[in-house]
């Protein structure tokens, strides 16, 4: 039992009294209760439990923090404040009466506690000063215990259903340390254990706008632990608030509900995220959610009179007067946000509104903003009021710039806004006169003229689109609409490749009327690089073995690459440029090799031809190399790319999207991205004899080299980076068979451990010739940490194997490196190898073997074979092998007390950590078995020998290494004066 300090049994009495005087109050207090908790308070329980902590808080006058903790299907929430009070304890049991009708508290209406019943049918609250519970079964028994019979008739007719909140009951406990109030709720069922997760899911930086009186909030479940502090940091913060004078409340609060008319204050904030990538709730505020709908893309918490459902703002003169002042204080919000530098059209209210109190804000907000000054004109940045300002229709920012001199009040303008600008009132000149002088066609010269005047005007994304049918004169003669993608003469390209490119639709502007703005307006300088990368080329390339001229296609193209062959650079459909090859035929440009080259010496050549040598000759290798031909394997590169979008160049490498999966954290591509990517091509067009030549060569050529050693860098979705295996180690990891038709990967490098090498397949001869860099990529094993899952598995099966002879000291390493294993199999293994007598080993069923991680447990020969390792090797050693802990399967308690006894002062002297005192047995046990030492759970050393002694004040003290010292002038006192001075070298 427990002591009834808040006084609930006379709360109980008292209920218990008035329903059974008066049954219907029974059904009208169950009828409240069970329509607040199926109605408007159904998913409130969060919100409304953060709310009473800010209001404990308050009124404590310190720095709220609350904890959600979601654990075993019951939710704790703990918060800082003033504790749990008798009137705190009437209030919770009583509906509609809150506790805080003389606070400035969020809380006011005295029935969100009654949130908890959508998921819980016994909450509890406990305090510094106290505990109390309610429950529905506690509830139902003790009304049965009245023996009234019209409550039976009523709870018969509700089929059980009991008011919870009504009847308060004692309740032991403590919250949490760093707390001073936790309400704890065992959750119902799933339903309301999903309803849970869902709400603590869904909080944020909202929750703390709302309820100032909270600094921080801790949100701790299943999947992980956040915190939300700083709010302010994040967003900007514009707040108003004030007390309503007595004509006031006359006036506005006539028709709002006693106890509210009491509580005169009024407060509206108005919040922008800093991140414009932030979701916002989208409803009112007032302070906690409402059901209004709010389409501004900020938040709005104010004190908006709510009706009986807590869910929609009330209307009436409060509301009025509220949506009023709420729009002037968005008015300064972007006054102050536009000072700061920042930009507020996207702020201003355009479009349909998503609801009537929306529509009433919206409306208020538009009424208010043309006389603020929210915009920066141009010409010297001073802000102006929207009705005193006007925008050029479809000017860019460098030309309203020149037009700020002789347009008073010009202020920037784009399509984006334009919705916005009219809002505001803003008024409009517009360009048409500007472009109605474009007439009909005039000289080159003139069209140059034209440009350089225009060229302010096609530096804005926007612009270029509407400035994208100018007429353009080409060099053939034609006037064609439109700069983008025309190519503008330069004097070091080939008069002749210009001409054979014109057949293919090549567009080239009239050497006349070239200026600098055409390039601006995006028009393109003719180098090579750009003949290259107009779609025309591409396509032609792209279509070249079913051309009518195909030959002619390859000598423009290679003409250009060899005028700079780097300009061919990451321009990979290159490599469908139709060449000849040796016999004539027209084959793909990737899919041939120079004669005599490594490429042709290590590639299928039922897959590759050799190009035809007056190609060779005539353009020369860099050229043919730089399109794709193959002197050497080639790589592809990309940036910055999506995991799940690899770009089109990569596509056709084999097995790159099985790659991609294998790499993916978590086994999923979807929003992980990659840095920098270099894949190896046509690794499956290696010969299985060659691959010894062909990993020669990856070690020599530092393309290769890198594109094979180098781990790629993988970010998930959570910004966590990744190292995993390239593209070219993951591939010959997979794909690389031996004559044995076994896998190359996961044999022993020749450089391995002899130990565990002797665990491992061996690998070819050859493979000693390779560097050990390239070695590791392609999955030869050094030592334990290059194992993969499955090499665990193989390894732990063979040292499992009864069949081998496995040493003391080779386990014992093996051990020490196996347990620092960050990666783990599948399955642990059935059986496991453990120490036996006369230092062998022997093969034992896991669940006989026990971890020894400290050196008295190994007097246990009672727990099974014995796995030695020390610190987190042990710890890694039981997982990995799913063994237990020595102290897991016995409890290592000392039978009897022993005999306290001083240690030798000699010997503190040697080893001053060691404890004063140790406990002499004459018959050492533990745990029923016998020990010649023992160190117990407090550090207290035992011993029934010298010998054991030794060992327990070594092991005590932390000096495991100073035991045969100890033992020594344990054992020869009259050697005290020698080790004395030996240990002054020490």
């Amino acid at each position: 039992m427990t002591d009834d300090v808040f006084g609930v049994g006379g709360i109980r009495e008292r209920v218990l009294a008035g329903w059974a005087a008066a049954p219907v109050r029974f059904r009208e207090d169950a009828n409240a209760e069970e329509e607040l908790a199926l109605g408007g308070y159904v998913d409130r329980v969060v919100i409304e439990l953060a709310q009473n902590a800010a209001d404990a808080a308050a009124r404590a006058g310190v720095p709220g923090q609350v904890l959600f903790e979601l654990r075993d299907n019951t939710l704790v929430v703990a918060n800082t404040g003033a504790p749990l009070s008798a009137a705190g304890v009437e209030s919770l049991a009583t509906l509609r009466a809150s506790a805080k009708r003389d606070e400035a508290a969020v809380g006011r209406f005295g029935v969100g506690f009654s949130a908890v019943l959508a998921v819980t049918d016994e909450p509890v609250v406990l305090s510094r000063t106290g505990g109390v519970r309610f429950s529905k079964a506690d509830t139902a028994a003790t009304i049965a215990g009245l023996g009234s019979a019209g409550l039976d008739t009523e709870v018969r007719r509700r089929n059980g259903q009991v008011p919870v909140l009504r009847l308060p009951f004692e309740a032991a406990g403590e919250p949490p340390e760093g707390y001073d109030t936790a309400v704890i709720l065992p959750l119902r069922d799933e339903a309301a254990a999903a309803l849970v997760r869902r709400l603590l899911d869904e909080a944020g930086d909202a929750l703390l706008l709302a309820l100032p009186g909270l600094e921080r909030i801790e949100i701790a479940t299943t999947h992980g632990r956040r915190v939300l502090e700083d709010v302010e940091s994040r967003w900007h913060i514009h707040r108003v608030a004030g007390v309503f004078t007595e004509p006031q409340r006359d006036q506005l609060l006539a028709d709002r509900p006693t106890e509210e008319r009491t509580r005169p204050q009024w407060s509206i904030l108005w919040a922008l995220p800093s991140d414009e990538a932030v979701e916002l709730p989208g409803v009112v505020q007032a302070p906690t959610p409402t059901d209004e709908a709010l389409s501004l893309p900020v938040l709005l918490l104010a004190t908006f009179p709510l009706d009986s459902t807590r869910r929609q703002v009330a209307q009436g003169a409060l509301t009025d007067w509220l949506v009023r002042e709420a729009a002037s204080a968005y008015a300064e919000l972007l006054r102050r946000r536009v000072e700061d530098g920042g930009e507020v059209l996207q702020l201003v209210p355009t479009g349909l509104a998503a609801g009537a109190l929306d529509r009433a804000l919206r409306d208020a907000i538009v009424a208010v903003l043309p006389d603020t000054p929210v915009l920066r004109v141009v010409v010297d940045g001073a802000v102006i009021r929207p009705r005193d300002a006007v925008v050029v229709e479809g000017a860019d920012e460098a030309f309203t710039a020149r037009l700020g001199p002789i347009v008073p009040g010009l202020v920037r303008s784009s399509l984006q806004f334009r919705g916005a600008l009219d809002a505001l009132g803003v008024r409009r000149l517009e360009l048409a006169e500007v472009v109605d002088q474009l007439g009909a066609q005039q000289a080159p010269e003139w069209w140059r003229g034209l440009y350089a005047s225009l060229a302010g005007m096609v530096t804005d994304a926007l612009l270029r689109e509407s400035l994208g049918t100018l007429p353009v004169p080409l060099a053939d003669g034609r006037l064609v609409r439109g700069v983008r993608g025309l190519l503008l003469p330069g004097p070091e390209l080939p008069v002749d490749v210009l001409k054979e490119f014109g057949e293919y639709g090549v567009r080239i502007v009239h050497p006349d009327a070239v200026d600098p703005a055409l390039e601006r307006l995006g028009a393109l300088p003719a180098t090579p690089r750009t003949l290259l990368e107009d779609s025309a080329v591409r396509t032609a390339v792209e279509h070249s073995l079913e051309a009518d001229d195909p030959d002619g296609i390859a000598h423009a193209v290679l003409s250009l690459v060899a005028a700079d062959p780097a300009q061919a650079d990451g321009l990979w459909w290159l490599a469908d440029l139709a060449l000849r090859d040796a016999e004539g035929d027209l084959v793909p440009a990737n899919a041939l090799v120079i004669p005599g080259s490594e490429a042709a010496s290590i590639l299928d050549e039922d897959e590759v031809a050799p190009v035809d040598r007056e190609l060779l000759d005539r353009h020369g290798l860099p050229a043919l190399v730089a399109v794709g031909v193959l002197a050497t394997l080639g790589v592809v590169t990309t940036s910055d790319v999506a995991l799940d979008e690899l770009p089109e160049s990569f596509t056709d490498l084999d097995g790159i999207e099985d790659w991609a999966y294998d790499v993916a954290p978590d086994g999923s591509r979807y929003g992980a991205t990659i840095g920098e990517l270099t894949a190896i091509r046509d690794l499956d067009w290696i010969t299985d004899d060659a691959w010894p030549r062909a990993l020669e060569l990856f070690g020599s050529a530092p393309e290769l080299r890198r594109a094979l050693v180098t781990q790629v860098r993988v970010v998930g979705p959570d910004d966590r980076a990744l190292g995993v295996p390239s593209y070219a180690a993951w591939w010959i990891r997979e794909r690389v068979l031996l004559e044995d038709g076994e896998p190359l990967a996961g044999r022993a490098d020749p450089d391995a451990d002899p130990v565990l090498a002797s665990f491992l397949d061996e690998a070819p001869e050859w493979t000693a010739r390779l560097d050990p860099e390239v070695r590791t990529a392609v999955g030869l094993v050094r030592e334990v940490g290059d194992l993969d899952a499955d090499g665990i598995s193989l390894l732990l099966e063979r040292l499992a194997d009864p069949e081998r002879d496995v040493e003391e000291s080779e386990l014992l390493r093996l051990w020490s490196r196996l347990g620092t294993l960050a990666v783990f199999p599948g399955d642990a293994p059935e059986h496991v190898r453990v120490l036996a007598d006369d230092g062998l080993t022997r093969v034992t069923e896991a669940g006989a073997a026990v971890v020894v991680d400290g050196p008295m447990w190994l007097q246990r020969e009672d727990l099974g074979g014995f796995v030695v390792a020390s610190g987190a090797a042990a710890d890694g050693l039981s997982d990995l092998l799913d063994v237990p802990m020595a102290q897991e399967v016995a409890q290592g308690k000392i039978d009897g007390e022993g005999t306290a006894a001083d240690v030798p002062e000699i010997v503190r002297e040697l080893v001053p950590e060691v404890p004063a005192t140790w406990w002499e047995h004459e018959e050492l046990t533990v745990d029923g078995v016998e020990v010649s030492w023992w160190v117990d759970e407090d550090g207290a050393p035992h011993a029934a020998t010298f010998d054991g002694l030794a060992k327990a004040l070594a092991w005590a003290s932390g000096r495991w290494d100073q035991r045969h010292v100890i033992r020594a002038v344990l054992n020869e006192p009259d050697r005290s004066s020698e080790l004395l001075v030996d240990a002054a070298y020490d």
